[in-house]
């Protein structure tokens, strides 16, 4: 059965710019159906990362009373990221900085490796089509169905599948933004709440914003947000270079094109077998163009054909451009035939993994990862926060003395309960006293930390009558723990008038 002629492609004028206008109207474009190995790696590749997306919120982690069990929580509330064993305070961002770099960097090193591998398999929007085009297929039908379909009048039956279509992109789209706001709260907690109209605001603000993008971009722009809103294409040319595993069409095997029992011509029937399952509509028998997510679903359909027409598979593979260039230097003296597919094949070359490129890549991620490795493994568990009083920055005692005031915040990363003495290194004449805190044996004040947070202390530095004191004196506050070990000491000003 022959194909179908889309809509647009009827009518040529459609897709052509009118004079003095930069708008030309989209070609929709009806991926067929495919089977292959690269086929089956893309819905592994799929199920994993939609069942992680959906599932992780779920997960449960034991942390202790009075602290959140999930697993994975970005909780916005307390300021904390929980992972797992792992919690993050808002202070030490430069964690999530050091996971951006690392993965930035990843995505350079894999590009410069195996091409475009993150549009074509694990990029959200790479995932998210694939299972509403699945969806379409399964209401609508493949490639040629569809086609019919759009071209028929709007007919109850037309109706009953397009409306079926987009109800269930409409529940995956649901489901994708409900399990977003998950992360952000306790997902067991939200969601009756979330059911029952109680959630906040925000809640339900997100879970449309989630909805209404996974809605438009997986179900309606498709290959639009990788040709024209996505600009990982424009610059991701720079990380390729020749030895850069990429989506390939051998030329040299396939070329001149013909009929399949015509003689004198190369493998490449024309059945444009290639271009019907493209998601994005290209041929890739043009070479290497922008809209080329690498997907490699071009690869299964023409084994397939090279299959059932009794030729060796790969003409179109994955392929550095250094190897096309080698097999087709030994092929191109020879006519097309077995035995240029054979000196072709012959003369391929494998990959370079070892490249000044990948070593940059390796470097600066090993970098990185011991940056960060280094910075946890020093991590503080304790931390003091000394915030002076600036209205008014000092106050005159009856007496003739002088006061600042200061606030303390006390963090404890850790899950029990610490107490410290804290003592205040500056010059003589200064004494310290700290509201509702009590005094160990030596009359110092003692802190208490609360377990996993913050506790605020009021501090008075006070300055003796008579005191001769310049008008800015460096002090200093500093916790000792029951060993008189000093866990931690943080520097501040103590102000006075002119002498």
């Amino acid at each position: 059965m022959g194909e179908v002629t889309s809509p647009d492609r009827m009518k040529p004028e459609a897709a052509q710019a009118a004079p003095g206008s930069l708008y030309a109207s989209r070609q929709k474009v009806y991926p067929k159906a495919v089977t292959g190995r690269v086929r089956t790696a893309k819905w592994l590749i799929l199920a994993l990362c939609l069942g992680l997306y959906y599932t992780v919120p779920l997960l449960r982690w034991d942390r202790g009373p009075d602290l959140p069990d999930q697993a994975v929580l970005v909780d916005i509330a307390n300021g904390r990221l929980f992972f797992f064993f792992i919690e993050i305070w808002p202070q030490e961002v430069y964690y999530l900085t050091g996971l951006l770099v690392l993965a930035a960097i990843g995505l350079f090193a894999a590009t410069s490796l195996f091409g475009r591998v993150w549009c074509g398999f694990a990029c959200p929007q790479t995932v998210w089509t694939d299972l509403f085009m699945q969806v379409e297929r399964w209401i609508q039908g493949d490639r040629n169905a569809r086609m019919k379909l759009d071209l028929q009048p709007w007919t109850g039956e037309w109706l009953r599948r397009k409306l079926l279509t987009h109800a269930v992109w409409l529940g995956i789209a649901m489901a994708t933004g409900g399990a977003w706001v998950m992360y952000f709260n306790d997902a067991l907690a939200m969601t009756p709440r979330f059911f029952t109209g109680q959630a906040s605001l925000e809640v339900y603000v997100f879970f449309g914003l989630f909805t209404a993008t996974t809605y438009l971009l997986a179900g309606w722009a498709r290959e639009q947000v990788c040709t024209y809103m996505c600009p990982w294409p424009r610059f991701q040319a720079a990380m390729l270079d020749e030895n850069s595993l990429v989506v390939t069409y051998r030329a040299w095997r396939g070329e001149p094109r013909g009929k399949a029992k015509e003689a004198g011509h190369g493998d490449c029937v024309d059945c444009r077998a290639c271009v019907h399952v493209c998601p994005t509509g290209i041929d890739i028998r043009d070479g290497q163009q922008l809209e080329c997510i690498g997907c490699g679903l071009c690869i299964d359909a023409c084994d397939d054909v090279m299959g059932r027409l009794g030729r060796p598979r790969g003409l179109i593979a994955f392929e550095t451009l250094t190897s096309l260039a080698a097999s087709e230097a030994a092929a191109k003296p020879l006519p097309p035939g077995p035995q240029r597919q054979a000196c072709g094949m012959q003369a391929r070359r494998p990959q370079k993994l070892v490249r000044p490129r990948t070593l940059i890549y390796a470097g600066v991620l090993a970098l990185v990862v011991a940056v960060m490795g280094g910075a946890w493994a020093l991590r503080e568990t304790t931390s003091l926060a000394v915030l002076r009083d600036r209205a008014p920055i000092f106050v005159r005692l009856s007496d003739g003395g002088v006061r600042n005031a200061y606030t303390l915040k006390l963090g404890d990363k850790t899950r029990g309960v610490e107490s410290y003495a804290l003592l205040l290194d500056g010059p003589a004449g200064l004494a310290l006293s700290v509201q509702d805190a009590g005094r160990d044996a030596q009359g110092r004040p003692v802190l208490a930390t609360r377990p996993d947070g913050i506790t605020q202390w009021r501090a008075l530095v006070t300055a003796a009558p008579g005191a001769r004191l310049p008008e800015s004196v460096p002090v200093a506050f500093r916790l000792v723990d029951g060993q008189g070990r000093t866990a931690i000491r943080t520097s501040s000003v103590f102000l006075g008038p002119k002498p």
